[in-house]
């Protein structure tokens, strides 16, 4: 072929690494590097105190700062993170949800500090609440107020920063909490079909067109790549019908389905985790090869991830996945490659079909607002298929359940593989927000506060009042406590019902242990599941939760986001026989230090406690030196085992062979 014949190649799609740590100034010296390498877009991940609008010396806190992103509790904090990259000049996504009006605030007071063009500024806030009542448990406030701010976000942005992606609609985390791929695609275009609804009336009609085409997604893909290349090809026909027929949008252009992606993490094993990098290559491969329905922005977890937080050099390697896929390979020189294949085709309309007809049972309750219990209720059982097909060899896993045995992985090093964030850092950021509310001007903040106080209370849309906040300087834990005071908080659904299901396959000797036990005891054996600090990630609390009610035990589990205090107060009240904890956030140490301080304190020394999480081979023995009866991690996958296990933990007889 001639050159004159050569098809144009396509842009790279954005290439992005998802990070944050620490401190302000930390991630910013990462983020100039990661820049340098060749990253095309900035990707910040928060701390879990600014995700659920808390500053770093909350009580809720404590251990959870710096950890799972960057603390950023004041605009001295948006600054530094900033600090040299001019933002005029970026593409910023932004993983932000309950508190994104005011993260986006802040960024926008730092872009103006910098003499940006605000009407220029690129990027995107994630900005979607309902996934958090179903999967990750970053919420604030209830439903209803939630999808008021979500519109005030994309109302504000529409005028004043018309190139902002004001709203991702995220369905990411429904992959992560076990959704089929049906359940992603109805649950997410349920989520954009309320956010839509929310946003008719704020807009002339003739303007609603182009705000429907600033609404992105943030999508998940899978290890069974071929189908989830066909999800996200039934995500483009879905959205461009929802917007033709229900809306009546006219301009293709308007209609054009636009998604960033996160390849799965849920799939990523801490068993030879060097087999991650091609379930991370393979994942990618879903959401790149069929042009009609290629991501605009991808980043890629690292290869350790399951172990715990990424180092640069883990990051890298991920990012140079993506620019030998993009530079080296011919695949963005060619059209379609799946466009009339028979298969596909099929593929894609069985998934369309699934879809519809979950997307008419949620309508029939009312829209995803009214659906959320459902909803959660379905991933948490979906979930529990998916881990009963692992557990019973139906799904294999390879490492995990099956090719077991393996070399050492030689990419953990001395430092264990990951990196680990030095427990100074949060007194470091609590000293300097501490200086930050000495010094500022206690007047201006007083009053910037009441405007924003009247402004949620009369319906007004709270970004112009909360863009003077961060420039007053108010902090993120006192903007989210005026949402508080005004909208009320809200706790989320489990998913989990107390009464028992029909799903014993296989759970007849351990609940027969468990009546055994029980009769011993002289009551039915209670097992408190709990979450303590601000980790929302619940499933594996959840399927602990689902599965010790099949087995027969009592449980008692009320969600995530709860103090030590109110667990050991729980767990006196309830009179339980067992607590089982489950931190994902990296928070192990402090949380459990400060809850086994407690239980003794409250005389409960004789009730075991048990931990799961990703926990390293040496905070797990730092957490039995502290008397944590058993530790588990992603690698104890088999669920009946640890059931087992509470059984035997207080068992009179046993306990009394000892």
């Amino acid at each position: 072929m001639t050159d004159a014949q050569t098809p144009p190649r396509d842009r790279p799609w954005l290439i992005r690494t998802y990070a944050g740590h620490s401190t302000a100034e930390a991630s910013n010296t990462l983020y100039r590097s990661n820049l340098a390498r060749g990253q095309t877009g900035l990707s910040v991940a928060f701390d879990l105190p600014t995700q659920t609008g808390y500053d770093s010396d909350h009580i809720l806190s404590r251990g959870e700062v710096g950890k799972v992103g960057v603390p950023v509790s004041h605009l001295g904090d948006m600054r530094m993170l900033f600090d040299q990259i001019p933002l005029e000049q970026m593409n910023t996504s932004m993983t932000i949800n309950a508190t994104a009006p005011w993260l986006l605030s802040l960024y926008i007071a730092v872009a103006e500090e910098q003499g940006a063009d605000v009407s220029k500024l690129q990027g995107t806030v994630q900005n979607d609440l309902i996934k958090e009542y179903l999967s990750r448990g970053t919420y604030i406030c209830p439903p209803k107020p939630s999808l008021k701010m979500i519109g005030d976000v994309a109302e504000y942005c529409y005028t004043h920063i018309p190139k902002w992606n004001p709203m991702n609609v995220c369905s990411y985390h429904l992959q992560e909490a076990g959704a089929t791929p049906e359940q992603e695609l109805s649950f997410a275009l349920a989520t954009a079909v309320a956010v839509l609804d929310e946003l008719k009336p704020r807009v002339p009609d003739e303007d609603f067109p182009a705000l429907c085409g600033r609404i992105s997604f943030f999508v998940n893909a899978g290890i069974r790549f071929v189908t989830e290349m066909c999800k996200m090809r039934a995500f483009v026909d879905l959205w461009d019908e929802i917007l033709e027929t229900r809306y009546g949008v006219e301009n293709p252009k308007f209609r054009r389905f636009r998604y960033g992606v996160q390849v799965n993490s849920l799939g990523l094993t801490e068993q030879q985790p060097e087999n991650n990098v091609y379930r991370i290559l393979i994942e990618m491969l879903a959401v790149t090869l069929s042009k009609k329905a290629r991501a605009r922005a991808v980043q890629l977890p690292a290869w350790n991830e399951a172990l715990g937080l990424p180092r640069p050099w883990d990051q890298q390697w991920s990012m140079r996945m993506q620019q030998i896929l993009a530079y080296e390979t011919d695949l963005l020189e060619y059209d379609d490659l799946f466009e009339n294949n028979p298969a596909v085709d099929r593929k894609v309309e069985e998934l369309k079909d699934g879809a519809r007809a979950e997307l008419a049972n949620i309508d029939s309750m009312g829209g995803a607002i009214g659906a959320i219990d459902y909803m959660k209720g379905r991933l948490v059982d979906s979930n529990a298929d998916r881990l009963n097909r692992i557990e019973r060899n139906e799904t294999i896993v390879v490492g995990v359940n099956k090719w077991t045995e393996g070399e050492p992985s030689p990419l953990q090093t001395e430092d264990g593989g990951i990196m680990v964030v030095d427990p100074a850092v949060e007194q470091h950021q609590i000293d300097r927000l501490s200086k930050w509310r000495a010094e500022r001007d206690a007047g201006a903040v007083q009053a910037a506060l009441a405007d924003l106080r009247a402004a949620a209370n009369e319906g007004r849309n709270v970004m112009p009042a909360s863009i003077a906040c961060a420039k007053a300087g108010v902090t993120t834990g006192e903007w989210a406590q005026e949402m508080r005071n005004v909208y009320g908080e809200y706790r989320g659904p489990t998913g989990v019902s107390k009464a028992m299901s029909n799903k014993t396959e296989g759970l007849d000797d351990i609940r027969d242990a468990v009546d055994a036990v029980s009769d011993r005891l002289g009551r039915r054996l209670k097992f408190l599941v709990g979450k303590p600090g601000l980790d929302g990630h619940s499933n594996g609390a959840e399927q602990i939760a689902f599965r010790a009610r099949d087995c027969g035990m009592e449980i008692d589990y009320e969600g995530i986001r709860l103090t030590p205090d109110q667990i050991v107060a729980a767990a006196q009240e309830h009179d339980v026989h067992v607590v089982g904890l489950s931190i994902l956030s990296g928070s192990h140490i402090p949380l459990v230090e400060d809850m086994m301080k407690k239980m003794a304190d409250a005389g409960l020394t004789h009730i075991p406690v048990i931990v799961g999480g990703i926990i390293p081979e040496d905070d797990a023995a730092r957490l039995k030196a502290m008397g944590v009866a058993k530790v588990y991690t992603p690698k104890d996958f088999v669920l009946n085992t640890i059931m087992m296990d509470i059984v035997t933990l207080v068992d009179p007889q046993a306990v009394a062979a000892e």
